[in-house]
């Protein structure tokens, strides 16, 4: 095992390394927490390592207690739920453990427990976090065991409309978490499709900003090294569980991929979202099944940039090299080719296609598709029409 200790903070600070979980209660302790209320998905919350981890923080004296009433597709009725536990056992600050989707979660929850507004009211547009009262913000420490959303360096989350199916992006800069702990050994138990499909989200993550047409050369430059991690290690990772280097190397690409994405995501995103929310699919497959065919549409306007990625990745045969491992990549760690594989059909392109220009990721992709391209691209990710 070559996996070091390092604290980084880009921005938030980074617990990086095998065993760093046991350091959580003296990090609650150090950003003010002495009730956390520990959030986390009710797969997770049954688990051995999961009792382990609240033991420890009770026996350094922290009032913890636990939530985990969180769905794959988070829904405002969980966040609802969380700020009546949060009231209930007077937390003055959260613990964001799991996937994407606890980590969202456990961040809504922070947010919004001292607001007299709906969630939706905080929706990514304009200056709309502003309505939010900062003060009444609590402080998170974030937990990733999935390398994929990389949620815990990120200042939104996620909530699926109860009633359009649409996915909201939901942004405040204040839960923005002040620690994450990056311990590999906390996404070994990750089964191999999980593992493929949260790698290919960090993926997706990593390559989107890379392709962003906006300036943001820092950005660029970690999407850049974060696409050759994951290009080195996914494939180990799904084959190998066990394997800490693998593990380690995709939870610093998936931290990555987010901290990338402040410039911007595209056309992956904008369609994955609908096609999520109309079909509670899984937000890291559903990326990794439309990144070829997201490519391909935007290929005049990134061919260059990915030129020089695929040189920098090693790949031979510039932009159609390029798509060529991504192929490649996806049917080693058993990403279907086409939507129709995992059950989505093509009754619902129209409502696809309007949510899919809406959506905020579709205003970085670097061409403006119309709504009528939005629906055609849509189809050919449906039936698998390269």
């Amino acid at each position: 095992m070559t996996i070091p200790n390092r604290n980084f903070s880009y921005p938030t600070a980074l617990k990086y390394g095998v065993g760093r979980i046991k350091e959580l209660a003296e990090l609650c302790k150090a950003n003010g927490i002495m009730r956390p209320l520990f959030v986390t998905d009710p797969g997770l919350a049954g688990m051995p390592m999961v009792h382990a981890i609240i033991a420890d923080v009770k026996n350094a004296g922290l009032a913890i207690e636990i939530f985990s009433d969180v769905r794959p597709n988070p829904i405002e009725a969980n966040i609802l739920e969380g700020v009546k536990a949060y009231k209930a056992g007077r937390h003055d600050g959260v613990i964001a453990f799991g996937g994407g989707s606890g980590l969202d979660i456990g961040k809504m929850i922070a947010l919004m427990h001292g607001q007299v507004i709906s969630v939706f009211e905080l929706e990514d547009i304009g200056d709309w976090w502003t309505r939010a009262d900062a003060s009444r913000i609590s402080p998170i420490i974030a937990v990733p065991t999935t390398a994929g959303t990389g949620s815990e360096v990120g200042r939104a989350g996620v909530v699926t409309h109860p009633i359009t199916h649409e996915k909201k992006i939901i942004f405040h800069p204040a839960i923005m978490p002040k620690v994450a702990i990056l311990d590999p050994q906390l996404t070994v138990g990750l089964p191999p499709k999980l593992t493929a499909a949260t790698g290919m989200d960090a993926l997706a993550h990593c390559l989107e900003a890379y392709c962003a047409p906006f300036y943001h050369p820092l950005s660029a430059g970690v999407g850049l090294e974060g696409m050759r991690l994951v290009k080195e290690n996914l494939a180990k990772a799904v084959k190998k569980g066990s394997d800490l280097d693998a593990r380690g190397n995709m939870l610093m690409a998936s931290t990555m991929g987010a901290t990338a994405f402040q410039r911007g995501l595209g056309a992956i995103h904008a369609l994955s979202h609908p096609f999520g929310g109309l079909y509670d699919a899984h937000h890291g497959l559903l990326n990794g099944i439309v990144m070829p065919y997201v490519l391909k549409a935007n290929r005049k306007k990134i061919e260059k940039d990915i030129e020089r990625a695929a040189a920098y990745l090693g790949i031979k045969g510039g932009f159609n090299g390029f798509l060529k491992w991504i192929l490649a990549l996806r049917k080693e760690v058993g990403i279907p080719h086409a939507l129709k594989d995992i059950g989505i059909d093509t009754k619902r392109l129209d409502e696809v296609a309007a949510m899919a220009i809406k959506d905020p990721s579709a205003g970085g992709n670097p061409i403006q598709f119309t709504e009528k391209q939005y629906k055609a691209l849509a189809k050919k990710c449906v039936v698998g029409d390269l």
